[in-house]
């Protein structure tokens, strides 16, 4: 058996080409007009012609198929013509098909690497994914995107190894993908090194990541709970704002100082996350700068204030969104009317 994840591309092929074969003849009279008519055209010399035939064999739907598309892909001299196998064959989920994908993601041709990862990345049948593991640890970085986009559809339970492993990848981009399988497992052995990378990973894209996939943590987490608020502070306001919905979602207390420093944040999108987890959180200390938000210019920020200040349930709160019943925005009106119903308060 080849080593998948030492051998170079050549003896890869190599080995795959020995284990394609072409459909015997006597199982090709069985067929329609339309296939015999199909599998004579690959023989054309023109790469069109051999493409259209490609897609015509698809049509037909037939698994007996499976191993001239798979042939296709893996050998015939036209770029075209292996992505159009590439794209026919992700219709069908055989273990030999995601073989073959997986072998087609160190083709030459970039357009047929792309549209076997796209393929795999359409995986929902969970027998797929030992196929798929043996190709996480390949020395080529897209290779190793394209199997853990693939893992994550699957949501394999044995893929948790070679995501954690993937986590110290020298490629963000593969860093993303293992965070997003992680962040399907929802497995607690993943929480460690995702809070590290949400706290500490150089990659705004994955510190990002990292911080939404910690939604599945205990509130009682502490390590969790510090890099929540450590990327609360973020450089960046895309992190600070996958922060303050993860520390809300989780309704993590000991954040509410910090998310009420948070509604002051430069970004707005940002303060509407840190308004929206302290209404979750339910922290009565946080209505004062709830209610200053009441005024603020941006209605959606306005709206989510005068929701959570009905989530607290603070009196405080009745008089000030008493006075933001004649809101400019209807969109606002009604989320005080609903906030003041939570306090009790009548507003017909």
């Amino acid at each position: 058996m080849t080593d998948i994840s030492a051998s170079s591309p050549r003896a890869i092929a190599d080995s795959a080409g020995d284990r394609l074969t072409d459909l015997p003849a006597d199982l090709a009279a069985d067929f329609p007009i339309e296939a015999q008519s199909a599998l004579a055209r690959l023989a054309s010399d023109d790469a069109t012609v051999r493409r259209i035939a490609v897609i015509d064999l698809g049509d037909l739907e037939e698994s007996a198929l499976l191993p001239v598309l798979i042939a296709a892909l893996g050998h015939d001299p036209a770029g075209e013509v292996r992505r159009e196998a590439a794209a026919v064959l992700a219709a069908w989920e055989q273990n030999s098909v995601v073989e073959a994908h997986c072998f087609a993601l160190l083709d030459a041709d970039k357009s047929v690497r792309e549209a076997a990862a796209e393929a795999l990345s359409q995986l929902k049948d969970t027998a797929c994914a030992p196929v798929l593991r043996q190709w996480a640890a390949r020395p080529e970085p897209f290779v190793r995107r394209a199997v853990l986009r693939g893992l994550r559809e699957l949501r394999d339970t044995a893929a948790l190894e070679p995501a954690l492993l993937a986590l110290a990848d020298a490629d963000a981009e593969v860093r993303l993908e293992a965070v997003a399988v992680l962040g399907w497992l929802k497995e607690d052995r993943a929480l460690a090194p995702l809070a590290a990378l949400a706290a500490d990973d150089p990659h705004t894209g994955v510190r990002r990541a990292a911080t939404g996939a910690l939604g599945f943590a205990s509130p009682d987490d502490a390590q969790v709970a510090a890099a929540l608020l450590r990327a609360l502070s973020d450089a960046d306001w895309q992190v600070r704002e996958e922060a303050a919905t993860t520390l809300g979602k989780l309704r993590v207390t000991q954040a509410s100082e910090a998310l009420a420093v948070a509604l002051a944040d430069d970004y707005w999108q940002v303060r509407l996350r840190a308004a929206r987890a302290l209404g979750r959180i339910g922290n009565a200390e946080a209505a004062g700068a709830l209610i200053a938000l009441l005024a603020h210019a941006i209605s959606n920020l306005r709206k989510e204030a005068a929701l959570a200040l009905g989530e607290l349930g603070s009196s405080d709160a009745i008089a000030p969104l008493q006075s933001a019943l004649e809101d400019r925005d209807p969109e606002v009106r009604k989320a005080v009317r609903i906030a003041l119903q939570q306090l009790g308060q009548d507003t017909a």
